[in-house]
């Protein structure tokens, strides 16, 4: 078996961490999250579900895939090679990995275009710049048959352009240039919107919690918030862990990635609600596709330097859908080196081949193709569906049950101290929760799917 390549520096390990778990869950999932769920009430639990939850079954994943230093199903028979079948899990992950990656191509097609109509200022040359025009807009692009599709195509083209330079001077070197870009947008769309005449209403919306608004829901939603957000259970995490060098601290990894997790969805609460309540958008849609096609280009076409500041908003959507499609294309990568014994052109090739067939057809089935559904449901939207519905917590139940119950717990405690070189304080709590605790939790988030 070819060796495992490593990343180059703790910088590069961490942005390109940080990278695989900021994606568009952070921007339009989350900010939909606070407003439906109450507001500061949601983002208090989501913090304490950071902690609880995301922090201890991250550090799972960093172990078992450091430890393992193979691909996401790989790790499973190194572990444990007495235990067969529990690669299964692996393959779990891979698969609901390339399933997304198959429609997150097309939402990153969707990202670019964007962009590129901020820059030539074709997103708002309509005479009409309410709701109503973009919302004509985005149904009139989303639902085309040809523009998508080769926005789409574009985003293939780079992903493959960078998979092929590798590790080290590809993901890693991306990351580098790409997260520090992304903080730094994030960081002046925080002042933009703090300079707005209603910045303290929609900070007081965001930041001063009404206990009196939390409801069972609220939590199972928060921790699902925390889950999605975080990549895990994709794969992602394990692969990434097995290119980290034996001297990487996995706990303060864990710590640090979540932490800046959690300051992209801060930062974004910070830019969207003063905004909404600025521009009297507060009883709009900030769901998904609605929030960022429709209502932050009317938030735009109210400001001074309309063209400036979306091309800057869709460049940080674009570069996190971007680091979030390499991620996810990188596990599939991974095991087709692994368990093919590809080479990794051969690999890259191979894994992202197919997409100029399936991301197509996802494009397609939300346009001219949306007449063909599967249990009611448009092809793009029946994946998203059984991904994030269903794939995704039951990966993350298996591998909690594997690492809390399967693995030795020897073998966590060497990863976790660097083969007893570190003292791990949090050792017992973590192990504590992976067994009992998370796996619980994460049935919670897939019955409230369900429900």
């Amino acid at each position: 078996m070819a060796s495992t390549p490593k990343f180059a520096s703790k910088i590069g390990l961490i942005a390109a961490t940080v990278g695989s778990a900021v994606g568009l869950g952070n921007v339009w999932r989350f900010p939909a999250e606070v407003q439906s769920n109450g507001g500061a009430a949601f983002l208090l639990i989501y913090i304490i579900c950071i902690f609880l939850l995301g922090i201890p079954v991250m550090t799972a994943e960093f172990a078992l895939g450091r430890g393992g230093e193979s691909d996401a199903a790989g790790v499973y028979a190194r572990v444990t090679p007495e235990r067969k079948g529990w690669w299964l899990a692996g393959v779990l992950a891979i698969t609901a990995s390339y399933l997304i990656l198959s429609f997150y191509m097309v939402v990153s097609g969707w990202t670019f275009e964007y962009l590129v109509q901020s820059i030539t200022g074709d997103l708002y040359s309509s005479p009409s710049i309410g709701e109503e025009a973009f919302k004509e807009r985005m149904g009139s692009y989303i639902t085309g048959t040809y523009r998508p599709i080769v926005m789409t195509v574009i985003m293939i083209a780079a992903n493959i352009y960078v998979l092929l330079r590798g590790v080290q001077a590809g993901i890693e070197k991306m990351s580098n240039v790409m997260m520090p870009v992304l903080f730094l947008l994030l960081l002046i769309f925080c002042g933009v919107s703090l300079s707005l005449d209603k910045a303290p209403e929609g900070l007081e919306f965001f930041l001063k919690p009404d206990f009196s608004v939390i409801t069972p829901g609220t939590v199972v939603n928060a921790l699902g918030q925390a889950f999605f957000s975080l990549s895990l259970a994709m794969g992602i995490l394990v692969t990434y862990a097995s290119y980290y060098p034996a001297e990487a601290r996995l706990t303060r990894t864990a710590v640090t990635v979540s932490l800046l997790d959690l300051m992209v969805a801060f930062f974004m609460g910070i830019i969207i609600f003063p905004a909404v309540m600025t521009f009297g958008l507060q009883d709009s849609n900030l769901a998904g596709s609605a929030l960022v096609f429709i209502t932050l280009p009317e938030i735009f076409a109210q400001m001074g330097g309309t063209r400036l500041w979306s091309s800057l908003f869709f460049l940080l959507l674009t570069l996190a859908a971007f680091t979030s499609t390499i991620s996810l294309a990188e596990v599939s990568v991974a095991f087709m080196q692994k368990r093919a014994g590809m080479s990794r052109t051969a690999a890259v090739l191979t894994v992202t081949a197919p997409l100029l067939l399936l991301s197509p057809i996802c494009s397609l089935s939300v346009g001219p193709w949306s007449g063909y559904t599967i249990a009611g449901l448009t092809i793009f939207d029946f994946l998203d569906t059984i991904t994030t519905n269903f794939m995704l917590p039951i990966g993350g139940i298996l591998m909690c049950v594997y690492m809390g119950w399967i693995a030795p717990k020897s073998f966590f405690q060497k990863e976790l101290t660097n083969d007893g070189k570190l003292r791990s304080r949090a050792l017992g709590l973590i192990h504590f929760i992976v067994k009992w605790i998370a796996p619980v939790l994460i049935t919670a988030i897939l019955i409230g799917q369900l429900i």
